[in-house]
């Protein structure tokens, strides 16, 4: 189920980016964010475009990360009362996770 799930959402990622090429007139393609982790979907847009004579450009996979870990602390912090007025919090990528234990969230905001 999980593949065909995968498949589904490849089909629709490629179709709209070789979509956005179209419209935008261009022929190559950078695709950014945690998404351009998965292999099936590299394969597929690297097929696609370059069967139209494009190139699509990734970031290395140590680079294609996506914004979870702040969603949860975001997550975390509100369950303990509202964000600061400002909204702001420390960004830390690559941060450890088992660092961050509930005496220290705080600390990490």
């Amino acid at each position: 189920m999980a593949l065909e799930i995968q498949s589904a959402i490849v089909d629709v990622l490629s179709a709209k980016a070789l979509a956005a090429l179209d419209v935008a007139g261009r022929s190559r393609l950078v695709v950014a964010g945690g998404v351009g982790a998965n292999r099936a979907l590299r394969a597929r847009l690297i097929e696609s475009v370059a069967a139209r004579g494009g190139e699509v450009y990734f970031p290395d996979l140590a680079f294609c990360t996506d914004n979870g870990a702040m969603i949860a602390l975001v997550g975390a912090l509100r369950l303990e009362g509202a964000p600061p007025a400002d909204h702001a919090f420390a960004v830390r990528p690559r941060w450890d996770l088992a660092s961050l234990t509930p005496g220290n969230r705080a600390a990490a905001a």
